[in-house]
């Protein structure tokens, strides 16, 4: 005798069953006008960021492949360095005539003349000599136009992997986290769960933030770091979102 086979039973969900609705993704409170004030605050575009930032430290009128080298370059001396000690530093190097070929025949000890005060200034030597080799050989002299090979270079992370896709490739691969960034979000409680690094951060706000504001927000937020919402004593008293950010010192 032939086995009856069981069939299985679908359970099928009909509207005012029970079922429960889909749920509207998270998003981070009064995150919309906290935005717009801060749109307002740097409406003035003077923050340090905007008149020495690595868009600023390039020569805009060299070459394409030149200009990519020396955008990576500003970003490699930038970490962990005030804006104003970058653009003095690449200012120093292009008038050396900055690319590829002229870094690669600088000895270390005169390129560690050129770039210091930078933060970490004799790593930065080594890793500028390393990737610039490394251009050289596997991408004639051009950088990478993806993440995932920019931040396989020595001295590369991820902050400055998607500003260089921002600034030498104009392409929107990610949102550009740095301690700026990284700070304000969790003051304005802009991640759903507070985060202990910046790429934590970053993940966090692809999660949910509109994609067409990824290349913006880390211009804004720098700026608005360096001149109201401080790492120690921010100027809660000076800020638009006194009444609508979670962690204001209100007065």
């Amino acid at each position: 005798p032939r086995q009856s086979r069981k069939r299985k039973s679908l359970a099928i969900a009909y509207e005012g069953d029970g079922a429960e609705p889909p749920r509207a993704p998270w998003e981070p409170r009064d995150w919309r006008e906290q935005l717009e004030r801060i749109r307002e605050m740097r409406s003035c575009r003077d923050a340090p960021v905007d008149e020495m930032g690595v868009h600023k430290c390039y020569d805009s009128s060299a070459p394409p492949q030149v200009m990519r080298y020396q955008v990576l370059l500003a970003l490699m001396l930038s970490s962990q360095t005030k804006d104003q000690v970058t653009s003095a530093a690449m200012l120093r190097l292009r008038r050396r005539g900055l690319t590829v070929d002229s870094v690669l025949q600088m000895d270390e000890h005169t390129l560690g003349q050129i770039i210091y005060p930078v933060g970490f200034w004799r790593n930065k030597v080594k890793y500028i000599k390393q990737t610039t080799a490394i251009l050289k050989q596997k991408y004639g002299g051009d950088i990478p136009s993806t993440v995932e090979e920019l931040v396989q270079l020595p001295g590369v992370g991820p902050k400055m992997a998607h500003l260089a896709m921002h600034i030498a490739w104009d392409s929107v691969a990610g949102i550009a986290v740095d301690t700026h960034v990284h700070r304000i979000s969790n003051r304005l409680k802009w991640v759903k769960k507070e985060t202990k690094y910046p790429e934590e951060t970053r993940v966090a706000l692809e999660e949910w933030l509109p994609r067409d504001l990824w290349k913006e927000i880390n211009w804004l937020l720098v700026g608005f770091g360096q001149q109201t919402c401080l790492p120690v004593n921010p100027r809660c008293s000076q800020c638009l979102n006194q009444d609508i950010c979670p962690a204001a010192k209100r007065v």
